[in-house]
């Protein structure tokens, strides 16, 4: 299992079961604290840092060996890589930048694939842990999004250009006093938590119900009427599994159109 999971509290040389009388040992934040690999002073290395060098490992050898003599007719890796790339352009950049974007389809590629491959990880065993539900590894990706949104918004607009199109046009003058304030802390304050905080959460709760349901099979397993109840944790577990391959991709998909739909507006105020 996954973190400090105490599934294995042993009792005479059996596991922990509901009919041995020990309680359930229930998932928790403790599944998500990991023992350090090795600790210099006070930095500390774990397993979800191994899992993003891992992610970002991934991403970058698959697209080198996908590239590194491309020809004229793809095939193999590179067909891969290429399917890749063109599913970013046209279902990602494309419907909010079009064409004109297409400088930023190296960034967007590489930020999908890396929260995919971090994301998927919770599905794979032996790794079994999505590394975006601790939210330290999400807010690095939002604060380089968010400088690059803010970047691109003073470079394509003004300053002042940049922060009038925060606000609407059009309004009574005396509701831009509360339209002002507002307006600012939905572009400085809201959006940039939201878009970390939902790929957190969504993270954070699949791995929770799949570590739940996943203890659950085993603290009900016995040879009685306790093997029902694991039969339907088991299928509830396997349910969470498939609904979470599906998650993996959406969240990672979300992520990366919230991207680019920000630089959109940052380069032109109409989108």
């Amino acid at each position: 299992m996954t973190g400090d999971v105490g599934v294995l509290a042993v009792k005479g040389g059996g596991g922990c079961h509901i009919f041995n009388g020990c309680g359930f040992p229930a998932p928790g934040l403790q599944n998500f604290n990991w023992k350090p690999f090795f600790s210099i002073g006070s930095f500390s290395f774990t397993k979800p840092m191994l899992l993003a060098i891992v992610a970002a490992l991934v991403v970058i050898v698959f697209f080198w060996v996908a590239f590194r003599a491309p020809k004229m007719v793809p095939r193999g890796m590179q067909n891969l890589g290429e399917m890749a790339i063109l599913a970013v352009r046209d279902q990602i950049l494309r419907p909010s930048l079009g064409r004109r974007g297409d400088s930023y389809l190296p960034l967007l590629v590489s930020l999908f694939f890396f929260i995919y491959i971090m994301n998927v990880m919770e599905l794979i065993p032996v790794l079994q842990f999505p590394v975006p539900s601790r939210i330290g590894f999400v807010w690095p990706m939002v604060f380089i999004v968010y400088f690059l949104y803010l970047y691109l918004g003073f470079k394509h607009q003004g300053p002042w250009g940049y922060f009038k199109s925060m606000i609407p046009p059009g309004v009574p003058w005396p509701i831009y006093i509360i339209l002002v304030p507002v307006e600012l802390l939905r572009f400085f304050i809201f959006q940039p938590f939201t878009l970390g905080v939902r790929l957190f959460g969504n993270m954070f709760a699949g791995h929770l119900l799949l570590t739940i349901f996943t203890v659950a099979t085993w603290y009900l397993l016995s040879l009685s009427v306790g093997l029902l109840y694991a039969v339907g944790s088991f299928a509830l577990a396997i349910f969470v599994f498939l609904l979470e391959t599906l998650v993996t991709l959406l969240q990672a998909f979300i992520f990366t159109t919230l991207t680019a739909t920000y630089i959109a507006s940052s380069t032109e105020p109409a989108h």
